[in-house]
């Protein structure tokens, strides 16, 4: 079995101190491709991407890629975790803003210039943000339970209700409940409720409280992104029980991507919590896949 190690670091978003994890084989030197994991709304990127189960191995999905060769990274976002809280209900554009300045610190210990990134809900929305503001830094994007204009989105329809709350205050409470809530709302089944206590182990000890600003853009504010400006290849993975992101608004961001060099992938059996669901093998599987598709060649003049 290879060994994976784990560092830690912080980045500067001007006065903000940003927590960066970062998980790689023990025997990995530079020139290792670089992945880059974004997390959504409710929980930091340690627990959302290097959680343990009781119980379980293979829950990690930074030990998973550590495995197979990659560099792989992540960022709590300001006011998430273990970074900075502050006053700020840290939105979309904030966190394109928080992944700038991890990325700064990414390049200064990996070396790499061009990189893997994945982000899922929010996050999906954020490494979309940060491709588009960063033409050529992102050498493949993959993004699941993303939104565009959240039309069709019975999710998003929901949490409206509560926009004006979203607008009063930087924070919102969580608790086990709602943790527990976004690994059953779409589709009972789709996941372990062992998977979802071991999420709320790791994330309440952290606080009990998350910033409100991607709730509120994804109410109230999109789109956030302009498709026709992410000219990295992109990869668009759904949950087939996603109740975020709805098939049509999706398919339609699709059409839009200037490069064809893309993929739309629909994963059978997982809902929004893709990443840690009970079929999270096939959404890896779709990752790892167009990560290695192969370059393009290009005949002699």
């Amino acid at each position: 079995m290879t060994q994976i190690t784990a560092a830690e670091y912080w980045a500067k978003k001007n006065n903000v101190k940003l927590y960066v994890y970062r998980k790689r084989a023990a025997n990995a030197g530079k020139g290792a491709p670089v992945l880059f994991l974004v997390h959504g709304s409710s929980a930091s990127g340690r627990s959302s991407f290097d959680l343990h189960v009781p119980g379980r191995d293979d829950y990690s999905l930074m030990d998973h890629f550590a495995g197979l060769g990659y560099d792989v990274w992540t960022v709590d976002h300001e006011g998430y975790g273990r970074s900075d809280r502050t006053d700020s209900n840290s939105d979309i554009a904030s966190g394109a803003e928080d992944l700038a300045a991890a990325i700064q610190t990414v390049e200064q210990e990996s070396g790499a210039r061009e990189i893997y990134m994945y982000g899922g809900s929010s996050g999906a929305l954020r490494a979309a943000l940060y491709a588009q503001r960063n033409p050529g830094r992102i050498k493949r994007l993959m993004l699941s339970a993303l939104v565009y204009t959240g039309e069709g989105s019975p999710t998003l329809a929901k949490r409206r209700e509560k926009v004006e709350e979203y607008r009063a205050s930087p924070r919102r409470k969580v608790d086990r409940a709602f943790i527990h809530s976004m690994f059953t709302r779409d589709k009972p089944g789709t996941s372990e409720m062992i998977a979802a206590d071991a999420l709320a182990d790791a994330e309440l000890p952290l606080g009990d409280s998350v910033p409100t600003g991607t709730y509120l853009d994804m109410c109230a504010h999109l789109p956030v992104i302009d498709p026709v400006k992410i000219t990295c290849p992109v990869c668009i993975i759904r949950g087939e029980f996603d109740g975020i992101a709805a098939e049509p608004d999706l398919l339609n961001f699709f059409a839009k991507l200037p490069s064809k060099d893309k993929q739309f992938v629909f994963v059978s059996g997982l809902a929004h919590a893709a990443t840690l669901g009970v079929n999270r093998h096939k959404f890896r599987h779709a990752m790892e896949s167009f990560m290695n598709v192969p370059e393009n060649h290009v005949l002699a003049a």
